[in-house]
């Protein structure tokens, strides 16, 4: 009797280090799919940034260094590996897109261009879907973090060599909106 009930402990114990082995593979897997989400997202955004310059060039040709600004911006974000470097390179793209947004509210003629405004629209929803995502990465992140910090699946995780994920988030409060890229 005694030995049933020791293989049976012993299978319990083993049937929950590989339920908690399972669910911290499941949680990494989810960790990389939702960073990918965010990949396709900034993607996205990348795409339409020289348009943006072109169309910006055409109605403010003069405005150089914003538009150098931009685009070295745009090239450190598409190179930006990991997520603390993509973080800090979106950081600065953000900023720099705020300077040529603050460049176009000066002009007029280019606030009512209908290419400029499809593209202000298609930014808009593109600055909306990188949010979800980057909310989807930072709970999938945070449900992976509090398993591995938590007893005693820490121990399991610390023993099968899995890290804790690093939240993607932004420098300060004003660059936590969603920018505002209306210029009707």
């Amino acid at each position: 009797m005694t030995a049933v009930i020791i293989v049976a402990v012993v299978l319990a114990l083993g049937f929950y280090v590989v339920g908690i082995y399972n669910r911290l593979i499941k949680l990494r897997t989810n960790v990389g799919e939702a960073w990918s989400g965010i990949d396709v997202q900034l993607k996205k955004r990348y795409d339409l940034i020289p348009n943006l310059i072109e169309t910006v060039k055409g109605f403010a040709s003069h405005e150089r260094e914003t538009f150098e600004s931009v685009t070295k911006a745009r090239t450190v974000a598409m190179g930006a590996s990991g997520v603390v470097d993509q973080q800090a390179a979106e950081n600065q793209l953000t900023r720099a897109l705020s300077g040529l947004f603050a460049v176009a509210e000066r002009y007029p003629d280019l606030k009512s261009n209908t290419n400029f405004l499809q593209m202000q629209q298609d930014l808009s929803a593109v600055e909306q879907d990188i949010e979800r995502s980057r909310r989807y990465y930072n709970g999938t992140v945070r449900d992976q973090n509090i398993l591995i910090d938590s007893f005693p699946s820490n121990v399991i995780a610390n023993s099968f060599g899995f890290q804790k994920s690093a939240f993607f988030e932004l420098e300060s409060e004003s660059e936590r909106a969603v920018p505002k890229v209306d210029f009707k």
